[in-house]
């Protein structure tokens, strides 16, 4: 019995599709929208229609960078992952393998940069980051831990992870912060040390985004990492933005300027310096820093 026309056309276009599926995800590898890792770790890859699921796992290792056919070839005998194998169809062991080489990989090519966003109170830190994480996927944001209380709008575990002090505590004697500070005499902030370290060794390009105490122990433990400090365009301007935004009390915001003064005496301990004029400006100035860094580095 031959098959009705009208199911071949359609067959034949629901292949094209899926083919041009597959295809963005490749793209989106190799331009860094996503990594390698962030693919794998996905869901998609156990849903069986999406286009991840049915990527074969020899074209999903040609995505990365200086592997051709004779490398990609003896990576999956060394994984001994055959290559008709599609990464939907990977076993537990077959994938935790995988998985281990892209760490492993983006730890000896040394692909991802860590880059330490800091400046004084007020300066729009927060904000560019939001326009980074909104605008920029390629980027990873490190979300920082804080004691203090929510401001209206913010989103635990989107905004900062809100803990209690005792958590806070158990954080810092498990050794699971890679820095910690205490803000303005009042709260503390951490950056939790394992995403940041799991992104960078998998080639992703890391954006911390904390306080200046914050900033000089990254130094200590990561000097290899780039410094930006984030600059009011004028001090009357860091006043205004300050007091206008009006989620501190008159005592809090001189507090807050106090402290402001001594970290704009910190500038010449960072490597580069961008001054916040306008948010968008500044944001695009700062991807387009560490773009350029990691083109240098490929």
């Amino acid at each position: 019995m031959s098959v009705p026309e009208v199911d071949r056309v359609a067959a034949a276009h629901a292949a094209v599709a899926a083919r041009r599926a597959r295809a963005a995800v490749k793209q989106d590898i190799v331009s860094g929208v996503r990594t390698a890792l962030d693919v794998l770790d996905s869901s998609a890859t156990l849903e069986p229609s999406a286009p991840e699921a049915s990527l074969r796992v020899r074209e999903f290792i040609g995505t990365l960078r200086m592997m051709g056919p004779k490398r990609v070839a003896a990576v999956m005998n060394q994984l001994a992952i055959a290559d008709s194998k599609r990464l939907g169809g990977l076993g537990v062991r077959q994938r935790a393998a995988l998985r281990e080489f892209l760490i492993d990989r983006g730890r000896a090519h040394g692909h991802g940069r860590l880059v330490v966003l800091a400046g004084p109170t007020a300066v729009g830190k927060g904000t560019v980051s939001t326009h980074i994480r909104e605008n920029h996927p390629e980027v990873m944001l490190s979300i920082t831990a804080t004691t203090r209380a929510p401001r209206p709008g913010e989103v635990d575990g989107v905004s900062y992870y809100f803990v209690s002090d005792d958590e806070f505590d158990r954080m810092i004697a498990a050794g699971e912060l890679l820095e910690w500070a205490v803000v303005h005499q009042s709260a503390r902030y951490g950056t939790p040390r394992t995403p940041v370290e799991e992104r960078l060794a998998a080639g992703t390009p890391a954006l911390l985004e904390i306080d200046l105490q914050g900033a000089r122990q990254v130094r200590d433990t990561m000097p290899e990492a780039l410094f930006v400090f984030l600059k009011p365009p004028s001090w009357e301007e860091l006043v205004r933005r300050l007091t206008g935004r009006g989620t501190e009390s008159a005592e809090e915001q001189a507090r807050r300027l106090e402290t402001a003064r001594g970290e704009l005496a910190a500038e010449p301990e960072f490597d580069v310096t961008i001054v916040n004029h306008e948010v968008h400006a500044a944001a695009e100035e700062l991807v387009a820093l560490m773009t350029h860094q990691e083109r240098d580095r490929s």
